[in-house]
């Protein structure tokens, strides 16, 4: 593969990204991870390896469920846009957009809890 072709590529899937809304398929449910803070009190900055990844986040959009295999239709899905839920602390698939957030994506049995 060319050198140029390499460069194209990861371009194009960060302009689909960016140009598309990302629907969730099935129990897939997309959320954005709370944001840790990487600096100290005192303005001293913490390196990446000493700050823990937050366990914390909110759905940002679910898919329509697992499939029922009873029949047709699908299974509900226990939360909503807006929730916040507790998430395990390795897992999920990444997905990077255009505002710099981190979101991830998970299947509806990954998650640990809805928090009130």
């Amino acid at each position: 593969m060319s050198n140029v072709i390499k460069k194209v590529i990861p371009m194009l899937d960060r302009i689909l990204i960016q140009r598309f809304e990302v629907i969730p398929m099935l129990d897939r449910i997309l959320i954005q991870r709370f944001e840790v803070k990487t600096t100290t009190a005192g303005g001293i900055l913490l390196p990446e390896e000493s700050v823990p990844k937050e366990m914390q986040g909110v759905v940002v959009a679910v898919g329509p469920g697992a499939r029922n295999p009873a029949g047709a239709g699908h299974l509900s899905v226990g939360v909503k846009e807006g929730d916040r839920v507790l998430l395990p602390k390795y897992g999920g698939t990444k997905v990077d957009m255009d505002d710099k957030r981190e979101y991830v994506l998970f299947r509806e049995s990954d998650i640990l809890a809805k928090l009130e």
